[in-house]
């Protein structure tokens, strides 16, 4: 582990991924035995306010859409603070899940020690765990925020494509591009 911040250590490529329980927007709560059927799993640090977070809305939802029947889950988490960004709390993430009609697990990380747990930076922040729930890929989704048209680097989608193919993924880190953590205490 490398020290990312005072609230986060970023987890090695091959660590193991960080049991968690939290409650989901649909209703339900979850933990990382939830997901044990899953071939792959595509942990991201998102929230509802960011603007890099909601450019890419779209792109992750194509990703689960697309990979979802080759046993692709992906779930994102939200830890941001809610008392200093209210637009944030759990209740403004179902909304935001119905409205925008989630298809991927949409979790609150009330206490951050799971945002902690797995080194989170900013939002949106990716890994990837294998099937042994390893991690072999963070970082960014892709190469440009603002324009899915415009991408030259499809980080998350490579990794994807490359672990399913039982291939080694060929760029396991990238740069984390997006807004900060909102850290409680901050």
């Amino acid at each position: 582990m490398v020290v990312v911040n005072k609230h986060t250590y970023q987890l090695a490529l091959g660590a193991s991924a960080p049991l968690f329980c939290l409650p989901a927007t649909n209703g339900k709560t979850y933990s990382l035995d939830d997901f044990k059927d899953k071939k792959i799993l595509v942990i991201a640090f998102t929230c509802n306010h960011c603007p890099y977070v909601q450019a890419y809305e779209e792109r992750l939802m194509e990703l689960q859409e697309d990979f979802e029947d080759k046993g692709v889950q992906l779930i994102c988490i939200n830890a941001n603070d809610d008392t200093e960004y209210p637009e944030d709390g759990f209740e403004a993430m179902k909304e935001n899940a119905l409205e925008k009609d989630f298809n991927f697990v949409y979790l609150r990380d009330a206490t951050q020690q799971t945002a902690k747990a797995y080194g989170a930076e900013c939002t949106p922040h990716v890994l990837v765990f294998d099937e042994k729930r390893k991690l072999v890929y963070q970082g960014g989704i892709d190469d440009n925020w603002k324009d899915a048209g415009q991408v030259k680097q499809p980080y998350l989608r490579r990794a994807v494509e490359e672990l399913l193919a039982r291939k080694a993924v060929s760029t396991p880190v990238s740069y984390v591009i997006g807004c900060s953590i909102k850290w409680f205490g901050r």
